[in-house]
């Protein structure tokens, strides 16, 4: 059964087009590990004007890329994205889960 996740990041304004520029750089490394947890489907849409980022996943297992945070690849990601995003202290991107409220029938 695919399950879907939603949540909200912020990027720090002035980085929106370094943020596209490492995603279109994604390690294989990580694809491999998202793909392999069950994400099947994972795109990240950016707001211009506020500089937030909506994530979208559809997952097959019962996690997403949210619960990979003791992954060695997706803390040394973490790090790598820690300068032009909100984070916490350990380098996880700030991230807000989102409520699905309508589903096209």
């Amino acid at each position: 059964m695919t399950k879907k996740l939603a949540f909200r990041m912020k990027l720090i304004p002035g980085n929106e087009e370094e943020y596209e520029k490492r995603h279109r750089e994604i390690w294989p490394e990580l694809v491999a590990l998202l793909k392999e947890s069950g994400v099947e489907n994972y795109s990240i849409y950016l707001d211009g004007e506020t500089s937030s980022l909506f994530a979208f996943q559809e997952i097959t297992g019962e996690s997403g890329s949210q619960d990979l945070g003791t992954s060695p690849i997706v803390q040394r990601w973490w790090a790598y994205m820690a300068d032009i995003m909100e984070t916490h202290p350990n380098n996880e991107p700030i991230s807000l889960s989102l409520k699905e409220v309508f589903t096209l029938p």
